[in-house]
């Protein structure tokens, strides 16, 4: 079957940045939505009509992928908000009760960039926001979507929801 919107697709890939450092691997296979909101546009355009077995190679600009770098979604918090233990690399989701930086997005995960005795800074970004990516993708599989999977749009978590920040022996869910 060829893909073509709407139908489910099983993939895997090999995710870099832009001087080829490893920043993901998909594997095994994961399916995602073709034809709504599991991939990005241009990882979409490049797969339309492609069948099991073909590999496709996309260049994705900050744009394309997670955005351009926002230092807008950077704040300093009070360091006694946080429990005790806060180091780098947690993540909240919104900003912790009795945070004093107005107008921040609540419905952002934020990551602990640094900690100090005095404050935590906290950043809103993706953790590959303004990184040009490169993706080699392996269609592993395409199959027809269900009625519910064409309603919903989507099959919900998929692999572009990176949380934990790029570590390429560890995978993004």
């Amino acid at each position: 079957m060829q893909i073509t919107a709407p139908c489910v697709v099983s993939l895997t890939w090999r995710l870099e940045d832009a001087q080829g450092q490893s920043v993901e691997v998909l594997d095994p296979a994961m399916e995602f939505f073709y034809g709504g909101e599991d991939l990005f546009a241009k990882v979409e355009e490049a797969l339309a009509d492609k069948v099991a077995g073909d590999e496709v190679s996309v260049a994705l600009e900050p744009e394309d992928a997670f955005g351009d770098y926002d230092s807008d979604l950077v704040c300093f918090e009070p360091r006694e908000i946080f429990p005790e233990n806060v180091d780098v690399g947690m993540q909240f989701e919104g900003l912790p009760e009795g945070s004093s930086t107005p107008d921040m997005p609540a419905d952002r995960i934020y990551t602990v960039t640094e900690v100090y005795p005095e404050h935590v800074v906290l950043d809103g970004n993706h953790p590959l926001a303004g990184v040009g990516l490169r993706i080699h993708v392996t269609v592993c599989d395409v199959r027809e979507a269900t009625e519910e999977e064409i309603e919903a749009g989507t099959l919900g978590d998929t692999g572009f929801t990176v949380v934990s920040g790029p570590d390429p022996d560890e995978p993004i869910h």
